[in-house]
């Protein structure tokens, strides 16, 4: 539940940012008689958003359970390289983001309406489908399901009221530390996704490995202790994970989380000193 709760927060508020600075942009520019054609377009992104989250959950009722674990495991496995690429992508480009959005923005101004429906669709709708994807993906390898979309919709709830005080100058924060924390939180909740989708690939046999575990530290981390319960919603720790589990666990997290690193500018001076605070209205 924490780590649908972490991730839809993060997530929410990336969108909520980047809503907020096309419309106080457009408020700026003084042409608030675009907006019904932004929103529009911010809404279509929504409902694909929805119907992508609508069809993974319902999509594969019909299927066997080998089948269901295929699906299971290959949309596990894109989840973490979609979420990886979003955590790179805002490591680099964050302080440009501002700009981009206005620059897009001042090109559908000049054109017609379809530019600006598009554009709402666009910018909101990567984040979104993305989004729908990940929190499905963390969502499916928890015990209680229903705990896990409640911690997604309480993240995204707070992530929208996070983001309206910042649009309307009440809240300031360092998004450059508020990106790196949960960005690194992601890092390792992917590490785990990607585990259980390997261990659904095995199941489906769609990928080498007989399913045996490797070792096994359900003596030292029983998995139905309270501690071991909450390893496995947060991290999807698996006390007996198989070789291709454990290998690709710790590759991933070897290779992100250093990469991660360097891209974020830890070890230089000026990586982690505080920035100057956003507020998607200036």
């Amino acid at each position: 539940m924490l780590a649908n709760f972490l991730i839809g927060l993060r997530e929410g508020l990336e969108i909520g940012l980047v809503v907020g600075i096309l419309i106080a942009y457009i408020n700026r520019v003084s042409r608030r008689d675009v907006l019904p054609k932004l929103w529009l377009g911010i809404g279509i992104a929504i409902a694909l958003a929805l119907a992508v989250g609508a069809i993974l959950t319902w999509g594969p009722y019909g299927l066997s359970s080998q089948g269901q674990e295929g699906i299971g495991g290959v949309l596990s496995v894109l989840a973490v390289g979609l979420v990886t690429w979003m955590i790179f992508w805002m490591a680099r480009n964050a302080r440009e983001l501002k700009g981009e959005l206005h620059g897009a923005l001042d090109k559908a101004l000049s054109g017609d309406a379809r530019g600006l429906v598009l554009l709402g669709v666009v910018a909101v709708g990567r984040e979104s489908i993305e989004t729908a994807l990940f929190l499905w993906a963390a969502a499916k390898s928890e015990t209680n399901t229903l705990l896990g979309t409640a911690g997604a919709i309480g993240g995204l709830a707070v992530a929208a009221a996070l983001a309206y005080l910042i649009y309307r100058g009440a809240m300031r924060i360092d998004l450059r530390r508020f990106f790196f924390w949960t960005g690194l939180f992601l890092v390792l909740v992917a590490a785990g996704v990607l585990s259980y989708g390997l261990g659904e690939l095995q199941g489906a046999g769609l990928v080498p490995g007989n399913g045996q575990a490797a070792f096994s530290v359900a003596g030292v981390i029983p998995p139905t202790s309270w501690y071991g319960s909450l390893l496995s919603g947060i991290f999807n720790f698996n006390a007996e994970p198989t070789w291709l589990q454990t290998v690709g666990w710790g590759a991933y997290l070897g290779i992100v989380l250093t990469l991660f690193l360097r891209a974020s500018g830890v070890g230089r001076k000026a990586a982690l000193q505080p920035s100057t605070s956003t507020a998607v209205a200036s």
